[in-house]
């Protein structure tokens, strides 16, 4: 099958070709590193990573650059709250971000860029667009001319009055036009800065990606991702500077948005107890439960995130988990490409994740019903193959089911294996009445087991 995405930039479903057959370059749009990223923050990481994870088993060569934005005015008001320096505040919450999307197994991009260490790159794009006529200073800042660029507006399709209305600038007197918006702005002595053409200053949070995407990407590149809301202004503007300062018909051929993302059926908000966030979250549930949870929605649509569903989630990852235990002793088969089809195919139709979770399911049901080692074999290898490409079942089943938060209280697992040897010596005792002592026991811990002829495997249940 041939991969094909939604692009918003068209509001069709194409065909994806890239611009060079054997290496594909995508950028996605990363964390403002302010504070810990929420949910809604980590859906984008989570989606875009199984695309990364699909487009590598198709070409030869990907390069994936997630960027870093540690320079940007939430981040000084922060530091500012906080007591701290700027550097500490961006160092302790990026670390706190690559902990937490490790944790839900996505993979570390080809490149991470920080916009601290491309202002030289974004000083000459904007010097760029100043020589063009695309830009202009006025009192201390460096503003967008938006009526230079004709075509303004294709990606989001808004109307003049709405690009005015949702470009989240301030209205100034040094502005030409209520659309223009800013490229560079001054520093006061307490605020980051660096010495530019125009002043000391600092860049605007749109001319960031654009000079970062070309350091790495090139002028051109295939596809620019991220979520729904930064279709405009944040996107629209990108596109804006670099075709201008490239001189490009585009800047990326595919432009993906995944949907918003709600908690509990509400609006996040930390006064209704519904902001949720991956590092808060990874102390109650494991973080493949999470990954899991994020998938099982198509990446386009709205999804409301609740813990319900990740409890839900961790359970659909016990019968996965649970069908390759019973085949723990038996290795795997890697499997032939086509037969990932089932999987493959899903994923090549714009991703559809919630259909590879249900094509993980049926190869989970015919692994569990397949007596034939040889089938199991196979089985388990087209099953292990098909988690790989949505970053899932990547850890051993048993990791998977001695899981518990860090802070719990409870049995260690040492503690578990002894009763589960006691109550196996109980019974080839015939004293079933201890026996059935410690399972009640286990079972009020959160501990269930699963008795084999030749063993007794348990498991933690939350």
């Amino acid at each position: 099958m041939t991969l094909t995405l939604h692009n918003t930039l068209t509001r069709t479903k194409e065909t994806f070709v890239p611009i060079e057959p054997s290496h594909v370059r995508m950028y996605v749009c990363g964390p403002t590193v302010y504070d810990y990223a929420h949910i809604g923050n980590a859906r984008p990481i989570v989606v875009f990573d199984v695309l990364y994870r699909l487009l590598r088993s198709l070409y030869p060569r990907v390069t994936y650059v997630r960027n870093i934005t540690d320079v940007e005015d939430k981040i000084i008001e922060r530091a500012k709250a906080n007591g701290e320096p700027i550097e500490n505040l961006t160092r302790r919450t990026t670390q706190a971000f690559l902990e937490d999307m490790a944790a839900l197994g996505a993979l570390i991009p080809d490149v991470q860029p920080r916009a601290t260490e491309h202002i030289p790159q974004m000083l000459e794009m904007i010097g760029t667009l100043v020589d063009k006529g695309h830009a202009y200073a006025a009192d201390g800042h460096v503003l967008f001319n938006v009526p230079s660029m004709p075509d303004y507006g294709q990606l989001s399709r808004r109307n003049r009055d709405e690009l005015i209305d949702g470009a989240r600038v301030e209205v100034a007197p040094y502005k030409r036009d209520p659309a223009d918006f800013v490229l560079w702005k001054p520093s006061t002595d307490d605020q980051p800065g660096w010495d530019s053409p125009w002043g000391r200053g600092r860049p605007g949070w749109h001319i960031e990606c654009s000079a970062m995407a070309a350091s790495h990407l090139g002028e051109e590149f295939d596809i620019h991702a991220g979520g729904v809301d930064l279709i405009f202004p944040h996107h629209e503007n990108e596109i804006a500077q670099s075709r201008c300062a490239h001189g490009t018909p585009m800047m990326a051929r595919y432009w993906l948005h995944n949907g918003f993302v709600m908690a509990e059926g509400e609006k996040m908000s930390k006064s209704l107890g519904n902001f949720y966030t991956p590092h808060d979250l990874l102390e109650e549930f494991p973080g493949e439960a999470l990954r899991y949870t994020l998938l099982s929605g198509h990446y386009r649509q709205p999804f409301d995130f609740t813990k319900d569903g990740v409890r839900q989630a961790r359970a659909a990852l016990d019968r996965l988990y649970g069908a390759l235990r019973s085949v723990e002793a038996i290795e795997a088969v890697e499997p032939p490409e086509d037969a990932l089809q089932v999987v493959r195919s899903a994923l090549e139709d714009d991703l559809n994740t919630p259909q590879a979770l249900a094509a993980l399911h049926d190869l989970a049901g015919a692994l569990n019903k397949a007596g034939d080692p040889g089938v199991q074999a196979r089985l388990k290898g087209e099953l292990l193959a098909g988690g790989s490409l949505l970053g899932l079942l990547e850890q051993s089943p048993e990791d998977w089911f001695r899981w518990r938060p860090k802070s719990a209280a409870g049995l260690s697992d040492a503690e578990i294996e002894a009763l589960v040897a006691e109550r196996r010596a109980a019974r080839a005792a015939k004293n079933f009445a201890e026996a059935d002592r410690i399972r009640d026991q286990l079972t009020a811990a959160g501990i269930a087991l699963e008795d084999k002829p030749d063993r007794t495997l348990w498991r933690r249940v939350g």
